[in-house]
């Protein structure tokens, strides 16, 4: 028997999903302060059955981060509510100018430009920064960029166009490629993470890590973040992906 929800099963069938997310291992690109992951076989085919034992931190591979990462007294991940996390999705394609500025932060002007090409932001949406910073994957080397000094040299988000983003167009979440929402820049200018703190005070989620965002358009996809429930977690390996119009 036909009803709406088939017929909407039927035709997102037809389309093209693309997959947002990085496979993972011990030795992937991570944040500098977790360990590598360790995976270790608990039993194999010969005791009857295969079975692992994975040790990683909760923001490790394509991730989310639920508010309470940052902000005290919020929402743990199991908290989020399946509706939260399928959303129309917006993709503003930065990857030239990360190219040519490995410190490039995306600015409202940036936004102002991109709606002028593709219309206004809707609110609800959630929207991922490319940068094709995901393409150096998986090498940790490449992913930090570091100078002489020791400095990484990554894209991100100003506070600004969060600000900008949150405020006016009333979006939902955010996503981007690299480990952090702030420009390694902004980090060490400022001394800690502003944007990424913004973005959790609101109440609400990011993912980062994305992979594949050259695949996806600017506007008419959805994605979808699809999370196990640990209790009382701040944040998890993710299985993000899009499908398109």
């Amino acid at each position: 028997m036909t009803n709406e929800l088939s017929k909407a099963f039927d035709l997102i069938k037809q389309k093209q999903w693309i997959d947002l997310t990085h496979t993972f291992g011990p030795g992937s690109p991570h944040f500098a302060s977790f360990d590598e992951a360790k995976i270790s076989t608990l039993f194999n085919h010969d005791d009857g059955f295969f079975a692992q034992n994975f040790s990683f931190a909760g923001q490790y591979g394509t991730h989310i981060d639920a508010p309470i990462h940052f902000v005290r007294d919020t929402r743990f991940l199991e908290e989020l509510t399946l509706k939260e996390l399928v959303l129309p999705l917006v993709v503003i394609d930065k990857s030239k100018e990360s190219a040519e500025n490995p410190d490039f932060a995306l600015h409202t002007a940036d936004i102002l430009a991109f709606e002028a090409e593709h219309g206004t932001i809707d609110g609800g949406t959630f929207v991922a920064l490319r940068t094709d910073r995901s393409k150096r994957w998986p090498n940790q080397e490449a992913f930090e960029n570091k100078d002489e000094q020791g400095n990484n040299h990554t894209p991100g988000w100003s506070v600004e166009a969060l600000e900008f983003l949150f405020q006016e167009r009333q979006i939902k979440a955010i996503g981007h490629e690299t480990f952090d929402t702030d420009a390694s820049i902004d980090y060490q200018k400022n001394g800690s993470l502003l944007a990424e703190y913004y973005v959790l005070e609101q109440d609400t989620y990011q993912i980062e890590l994305l992979t594949n965002l050259d695949k996806v358009p600017a506007k008419g996809a959805v994605i979808f973040n699809i999370v196990p429930k640990p209790e009382k977690a701040s944040g998890f390996p993710v299985r993000s992906f899009a499908i398109l119009p």
